[in-house]
């Protein structure tokens, strides 16, 4: 039930990253280097996006 919960948190802060990246003003190179980072290194690629990437 537990990793149930987790997997579903997971989705969803991925999806959240994903349309927050896609629909950022970045250049398109960094959309893609971001987009990579989070989907092949999932749990440490959403930790440094939330960290480093959203840059206000």
């Amino acid at each position: 039930m537990l990793y149930t919960i987790l997997g579903v948190l997971h989705l969803i802060l991925f999806l959240i990253a994903a349309f927050e990246i896609v629909t950022s003003s970045k250049p398109l190179l960094e959309k893609v280097l971001w987009l990579l980072l989070i989907f092949l290194l999932p749990l440490i690629g959403l930790i440094i996006y939330y960290l480093v990437g959203r840059g206000k």
